[in-house]
């Protein structure tokens, strides 16, 4: 079929959320991709940044083809090899105590919200239902009704109210608003180390180390998320790490986690905090199945 036909048919029987260029990719190999009718393009989106380590890699497909044919899924009502493998690379690397693996990055942040949220009812004593997490303007953390509720882009919220009470936005780069903000029901601080919405917004020199210190001054959690600039992204592994103590306590995982092949994000975060979740108070049919795990530990071993 040619492009044209298979926009026409596309456009016919899948709800219009995007707005794609008029190019039917079909393969593609490293940066490059092909569309249906041969003609070759620099891919320089990488699937906004979920395939930093190239399309088809060699190394990827040869571990999924394996584990393909060896056990794909399931379920977490079992013990997995690559979960346990995967939890402990994975840790190591970025160094903390524990993982939460889950599928999506939306899925991964309202994962940390609600870890952080439970920790300040449970350890912290904060009234029931009075929690609340600053997070930035200009923010972008996914679509889900929560993380859309306090972002600062209108067309993000337009029709899908009422949103999740218990969020306070401050100005980013801002660290006096933080201060500002901070209550005695304030249980975390939630920020992109350098913001990927409307442009690319990098903090002043010292910002992230600041916010670090203001929070373990005021004894509230501080909650990067590095779906996007993490994992090699800004030159470092973590773009925390720019920064001397700028590490958070929360860190937030994802996209080119799966090396674009599945599905794959995580939270880490130390075994004090992750010890208000038990058996039944959070979950997710595909989180950390054997097929994601064999291949977020393979695309770890190709960025490092």
């Amino acid at each position: 079929m040619t492009n044209k036909q298979l926009i026409d048919l596309q456009n016919k029987y899948v709800a219009h959320n995007y707005k794609p260029l008029p190019v039917v990719l079909t393969r593609g190999h490293g940066v490059w991709v092909y569309d249906v009718e041969g003609k070759k393009y620099m891919d320089c989106l990488s699937a906004f940044s979920s395939v930093n380590q190239g399309h088809t890699n060699k190394k990827l497909a040869a571990v999924i083809k394996k584990q393909v044919t060896q056990l794909t899924m399931t379920s977490r009502a079992f013990y997995s090899d690559q979960l346990a493998l995967f939890a402990k690379e994975l840790c190591k690397l970025a160094g903390f105590e524990m993982m939460l693996p889950m599928n999506s990055g939306a899925e991964a942040v309202e994962t940390a919200i609600k870890v952080v949220r439970k920790y300040g009812y449970v350890k912290k004593g904060i009234p029931k239902d009075k929690a609340e997490i600053i997070v930035a303007a200009g923010n972008f953390h996914g679509r889900t009704i929560t993380v859309v509720g306090f972002s600062t882009e209108e067309t993000y919220k337009d029709g899908f109210g009422p949103f999740t009470p218990g969020f306070k936005v401050v100005p980013y780069n801002n660290v006096k608003a933080i201060e500002k903000a901070i209550n005695k029901n304030t249980i975390a601080v939630l920020i992109e180390p350098i913001q990927i919405e409307g442009g690319i917004i990098v903090p002043d020199e010292g910002y992230l180390s600041k916010v670090a210190a203001l929070c373990k001054k005021k004894k509230v959690f501080l909650m990067y998320d590095e779906i996007q600039t993490g994992l090699g992204r800004t030159g470092k592994l973590f773009a925390f790490q720019h920064e001397k103590d700028a590490k958070p306590d929360v860190l937030i995982l994802g996209k080119a986690l799966s090396a674009g092949c599945y599905p794959v994000s995580a939270v880490l975060a130390s075994k004090e905090i992750f010890s208000v979740i038990g058996p039944g108070s959070h979950g997710s049919t595909f989180s950390g199945n054997q097929l994601a795990s064999a291949i977020a530990r393979t695309a770890l071993k190709i960025l490092v």
